[in-house]
């Protein structure tokens, strides 16, 4: 049985501030001390100084998905025809965009999903199907590396790829399938010099849990903290698979979370909205002090 935690949860956008459709990716730059994130169908990337409450928005050509950082500050994303280099203004609005890569799409209606670097800064990421409800399973996983190859697919057969993260050491790597005919999350042994998955295996099911495993973030001790899309909860499962903590928020479909703030204390988890019955919480971004620390999310290894 998993324990109840109750932290204080706070949204960090105020009343007047417009929802997000599909909130996700949440990545904070420790250079900054600031927190991004993206709204896919608004085809925008957002950053949040949580000190001030400063925000600024940039607009990209087309829906992206997902987001990582270089060294410099450029942004690797991961959008609908491929993926992208972004360079965003100082100011906000202007975005430079240049393609990197970009798999063969089996079908037309398809964008990258849920991403992010590993522990040795390769960018990994995944496709789906956008109709979830024709359950495609055509979704790839790749990896993009930093000499600018991207992998031919390393796993297949995903209908909603996500879930993304690597314990402490890099020597696991996790990915879920949310969607409804799936709720699954893999563990996987990870080899750090090739940057290999092996050993595929059902690390949680989450039929037998509330909600569908979306995106996820690994604190300090390997535990797996996974968004629990449809039950407005945050659970947190031990290296062994044990559901051993969970969280309420407010808002009943939270996608990504990310562990960030000045001693990287801090969770933060974006919503999407959904189409009926949203409250006035859904697809806004909330902040929770769950007891236990993160680690700086990786740098991508190359140069964009």
């Amino acid at each position: 049985m998993s324990a109840t935690f109750n932290p204080r949860v706070e949204r960090l956008e105020g009343a007047g501030q417009a929802p997000a459709g599909v909130g996700e990716s949440p990545v904070w730059r420790v250079a900054e001390q600031a927190l991004y994130w993206v709204d896919i169908p608004a085809q925008k990337i957002v950053r949040l100084r949580v000190d001030s409450g400063a925000r600024t928005e940039w607009v990209l050509p087309e829906k992206v998905a997902c987001i990582a950082f270089d060294r410099h500050g450029k942004v690797l994303a991961g959008c609908e025809t491929g993926l992208f280099a972004v360079t965003l203004s100082d100011a906000g609005s202007d975005v430079s965009v240049r393609k990197l890569a970009a798999p063969s799409f089996p079908f037309t209606d398809m964008r990258f999903n849920d991403g992010r670097c590993d522990r040795q800064g390769r960018f990994w990421s995944g496709t789906m199907v956008q109709d979830m409800a024709a359950a495609n399973p055509a979704g790839e996983l790749y990896r993009y590396d930093a000499q600018g190859v991207l992998s031919a697919p390393v796993i297949d057969g995903l209908i909603t790829q996500n879930g993304l993260g690597w314990s402490p050491d890099g020597t696991i790597m996790y990915l879920s399938d949310s969607h409804p005919l799936r709720r699954q999350i893999w563990a996987f042994d990870y080899d750090v010099e090739s940057g290999e998955p092996r050993n595929r295996r059902v690390f949680a099911d989450l039929n037998e849990h509330a909600g569908r495993p979306d995106g996820a973030a690994v604190d300090a001790d390997g535990c797996y903290w996974i968004c629990a899309n449809d039950a407005g909860l945050l659970l947190r499962f031990t290296p062994e698979g044990k559901l051993d903590r969970q969280v309420a928020v407010p808002a009943i479909k939270p996608s990504m979370c990310a562990f960030g703030g000045r001693d990287l204390d801090t969770l933060f988890v974006t919503s999407i909205r959904p189409a009926t019955g949203a409250s006035e919480h859904d697809g806004h971004v909330f902040a929770v002090r769950p007891g236990v620390s993160g680690l700086p999310e990786p740098e991508f290894a190359g140069e964009l």
